[in-house]
């Protein structure tokens, strides 16, 4: 029999850490090759893990809710020689990035946000993965610290649980590493350098009238996701007001009878992404990304649709949206929807988006900033249509009507676009919407 590490496999380009969420096996349990190992949840998806071979599961290294890197040795198995040999003999390569189509500009200089993964034919490809050498359970980075030592998850959350201030630590892991013993025995025989809390914040503890709630796997991945995109990428916004009046009325006439020819509602969200995408497709400087100091515009229109699932917000893609007319995207965006609410999402659906449309407007806002999912350069809200008063501007003279209004929100990247290039693809979406009237032919 041998021993053989279990590695934390990659699962997509923008995809680098993964939280563990629930063990299925223990340490010595026998398991069978594609048996689902453990639970690990990204900022995308959730997904069972399968096991790469049969044998008996020796080491878990990665604790239920530690935030690893891909590629790190998770846990140990043992299986027969062969086995063994198999493996070791196999090439230990990393697979190639995903092909990218787009073009790469030099400088910054241009001009003016789940579900259950369950694939056969992925885990089959993910299971037959080699295994890297064996990590000791510490020795998964997590934090680069001041003094340039890195510790792993299970180390800082002990840490600061405890008020053990790190660099006072002497590390008695391999290169000097700081283990989880290491801080165990600071905290029996020496005082905390950091005030340690008077009660832990665990869930269904209390501060005085105050519950503490510990936040889901997807919840901290969201969180993380959230922080990284306004750390790294300098927000600046931009508000258009848009008369839906026109649409409103195409909708109204002509939603029982699309229904009936094409299976599928003929809602607020189909109209919206059919404008989002045109208007990428003629300002492609929104529909990019900042990548190591270069601007990357995309070669295709892959349009997110951020959804409130039951664990957080996910974002489901459609591929190639600005090549659908309202029918197309109307059925490819029903289905997408149900499974990101039903928590259904496969990863194919969630990977690949260049630019996000956020219908907040579903949830009764009128006005708001969303956050860009990083790394890409822009979102757009549209917000609540709203009966109001509006001046009409006309040839016998301004006149003051009943009109459906609708602002539109966009949060941009201000190191790729300036005002210029933001005003102009929001005029490009408020002309896409506001071209429709009650007896426009639906394509």
């Amino acid at each position: 029999m041998a021993t053989i590490g279990i590695e934390l496999p990659q699962v997509g380009e923008s995809v680098t850490e993964a939280v563990i969420g629930k063990w299925l096996k223990q340490p010595g349990d026998t398991v069978e090759k594609f048996d689902a190992l453990v639970e690990v949840v990204t900022d995308k998806v959730s997904m069972e893990f399968p096991a790469p071979h049969t044998g008996t599961l020796t080491s878990i290294f990665a604790a239920e809710g530690d935030t690893v890197p891909m590629g790190a040795v998770i846990a140990e198995m043992e299986v027969d020689k062969a086995t063994a040999e198999g493996a070791a003999s196999e090439q230990q390569a990393e697979a190639p990035a995903p092909n990218r189509v787009g073009t790469l500009i030099q400088g910054a200089n241009v001009g003016p946000t789940g579900g259950t993964f369950k694939d056969t034919a992925l885990e089959e490809q993910l299971a037959n993965r080699p295994p890297q050498a064996s990590l000791a359970p510490d020795s998964t980075p997590n934090t680069a610290q001041a003094t340039g030592r890195v510790y792993s998850p299970v180390v800082s959350r002990l840490a600061a649980a405890n008020g053990i201030d790190l660099a006072t630590v002497t590390g008695t892991g391999r290169g000097g590493r700081v283990t989880k013993q290491d801080v165990q025995a600071q905290m029996a025989t020496g005082p905390s350098t950091i005030p340690a809390p008077t009660q832990p914040l665990t869930e269904d503890s209390t501060v005085g009238e105050d519950r503490v709630i510990q936040p889901s796997p997807i919840r901290r991945m969201i969180a993380d996701h959230m922080v990284k995109s306004v750390s790294e990428i300098p927000h600046a916004w931009s508000t258009v007001e848009v008369d839906m009046t026109g649409l409103v009325a195409c909708r109204t006439a002509q939603r029982h009878l699309f229904l009936e020819r094409h299976g599928a509602d003929l809602t607020f969200l189909a109209f919206t992404a059919h404008a989002v995408a045109r208007a990428l497709r003629d300002n492609p400087l929104v529909n990019s990304s900042w990548e190591d100091g270069k601007i990357c515009l995309k070669g295709r229109v892959n349009l997110g649709l951020a959804v409130a699932a039951p664990d957080g917000l996910v974002v489901p893609v459609i591929q190639d949206a600005d090549r659908e007319g309202i029918s197309g995207l109307a059925q490819r965006i029903a289905p997408l929807v149900e499974r990101a609410r039903s928590g259904s999402l496969t990863l194919p659906d969630v990977q690949g988006g260049t630019f996000t449309l956020n219908n907040t407007g579903a949830l009764g806002s009128v006005l708001g900033g969303a956050i860009i999912n990083h790394p890409q350069a822009a979102i757009v809200t549209t917000e609540s249509i709203v009966k109001r008063p509006v001046v009409i501007f006309g040839p016998g003279g301004d006149a003051i009507a009943i009109r459906s209004m609708m602002n539109i929100c966009l949060s941009f990247d201000h190191r790729i676009i300036d005002g210029a290039e933001a005003s102009e693809f929001m005029q490009s979406f408020k002309r896409e919407l506001e071209a429709w009237t009650a007896d426009s032919e639906l394509n």
